[in-house]
């Protein structure tokens, strides 16, 4: 069995952090030497499990309700988080943004995660929902979006029309909090060093080198970044 250097990320489609980690931690991998050794594992997290939308929901006004300010406080918060995103490459378009419980696309990765997938779907949801405006709890655009990454439609519909791998997702969430997860994205390199949030490039880089250079793995976690910046949690993005 090969000894690969394992990289747990928990994350949420609707964390637009998330998605910005994604391109930082891809930006070290091209970095580091040994990229080939390296297994991603993409895990489960929702920063609001229970959230429920309506038609006429929006992000201006979800974010201005969730924090008790108006409309230009949260339209300057989406401007900076955009221009964030562009310094990675990534074209957010907030305006378009339909708000979804993220439960079933979880689920859909799950399946994806089982036939080496889970990678590319993770994407395609982050793409679907901070770029293109698309409703990722819609049964149409998970089925869409998951035959395009080579997922059977008869396995997909299987998923969406059952509760396939709705503990696989409850698990996910439990072990972030056994680890102590509180925003997301949150990586574990091999069950010794985490780091959280969508650090520079040169963090991610930083961590592989140095679970590279000492060689062997312990089970003990030790928080090298806090949650302080650039992550989002139940209360909110920072």
């Amino acid at each position: 069995m090969e000894n690969k250097l394992k990289v747990q990320i928990w994350s949420d489609i609707m964390c637009p952090f998330c998605y910005i980690g994604k391109r930082r931690i891809e930006e070290a991998l091209n970095l580091f030497e040994h990229k080939d050794a390296v297994a991603i594992e993409w895990k489960s997290f929702q920063l609001d499990a229970s959230f429920v939308a309506s038609p006429d929901d929006n992000m201006v006004d979800h974010l201005a309700d969730k924090y008790g300010k108006d409309k230009i406080w949260a339209q300057g918060m989406l401007d900076n988080m955009t221009q964030n995103a562009k310094g990675v490459g990534l074209d957010f378009h907030f305006e378009k943004a339909i708000l979804a419980n993220s439960f079933n696309a979880h689920r859909l990765l799950h399946l994806a995660k089982k036939h080496q997938l889970a990678n590319d779907l993770e994407e395609l949801l982050f793409k679907a929902y901070l770029t293109e405006g698309k409703n990722i709890n819609d049964n149409a655009t998970l089925n869409e979006l998951g035959i395009a990454v080579g997922l059977n439609a008869d396995a997909i519909n299987e998923v969406l029309n059952s509760d396939a791998y709705a503990n696989d997702v409850y698990q996910d969430i439990k072990n972030a909090q056994a680890v102590g997860v509180q925003g997301v994205p949150f990586f574990v390199f091999d069950n010794k060093y985490a780091v959280s949030g969508a650090q520079p490039a040169s963090a991610f880089l930083e961590t592989l080198e140095k679970v590279w250079q000492e060689g062997k793995f312990d089970s003990k976690i030790t928080v090298l970044n806090t949650t302080s910046g650039d992550s989002c949690g139940i209360d909110g993005c920072d």
